[in-house]
């Protein structure tokens, strides 16, 4: 299930990635895959920013501000009667 586009704060830092795949494993909408060994998103979109991923990783490959982004839209949304925007 995709929420609003582009409003996911999720951030990943490929750099730091050990290829452990907790990630994949914790994430209940398939945002990760693996592919060589690293992690890749497959769709940010598909964030619902629960913090799973931030919170299962060693790491810090991975950041997220829990329910910012989608949440915040929505409720703008719903406050001004108009179309969710993140701006």
């Amino acid at each position: 299930m995709k929420y609003l586009k582009n409003v996911a704060t999720l951030v990943y830092h490929p750099e730091k990635c050990v290829g452990c795949g907790m990630c994949v494993t914790v994430c209940p909408h398939r945002v990760f895959t693996e592919y060589n060994g690293k992690v890749q998103i497959t769709d940010i979109d598909l964030c619902m920013e629960c913090g799973a991923c931030t919170t299962n990783c060693a790491f810090n490959a991975i950041e997220v501000h829990k329910g910012v982004g989608c949440a915040a839209a929505i409720l703008i949304g719903m406050l001004t009667g108009e179309e969710p925007s993140c701006g």
